[in-house]
């Protein structure tokens, strides 16, 4: 069982601090940043940044879904983090200056794979697909600021 990471990021307009409220806001604006491959989405407790509460479920594959209640803390400034109570998986967004009125939003997601030939597989693909799926949430939170 090897830990399997799944990176993207992509530059936005707006200045760090108006990317990360968006990002942070998950009473409203986090629900307009999710693709197809997520649904039930909701808020269970808080909304706002560290201290929330929130559920959905992530379509990966046609055959591969996941319930992901995650709890939101920010360790850092520009830092959230959502760490999955049904599973090892978490997930780190930062926001970063990209120059005048442009930021640098990276996503890393980290989890203990599976063993065997399936964590081989697993390992292989997973990282792929879920970077194609956060690029189309970084492109709608382009969009959004």
């Amino acid at each position: 069982m090897g830990q399997v990471n799944a990176d993207a990021s992509r530059d936005v307009a707006g200045e760090p601090e108006a990317v990360f409220a968006a990002l942070s806001d998950y009473a409203t604006t986090r629900s307009k940043l999710l693709t197809e491959h997520f649904s039930g989405y909701r808020v269970v407790e808080g909304g706002q940044g560290a201290g929330t509460v929130v559920q959905w479920t992530l379509q990966a594959t046609k055959k591969r879904s996941r319930e992901c209640l995650y709890d939101v803390t920010q360790p850092a400034a520009l830092t959230l983090v959502e760490t999955d109570r049904n599973s090892s998986m978490v997930t780190t967004w930062t926001v970063a200056p990209a120059g005048a009125g442009r930021s640098r939003v990276n996503v890393n997601t980290r989890w203990q794979g599976a063993g065997g030939i399936g964590g081989f597989f697993e390992k292989t693909f997973a990282p792929s697909g879920l970077r194609k799926i956060y690029d189309g949430v970084l492109a709608r939170l382009d969009d959004v600021v």
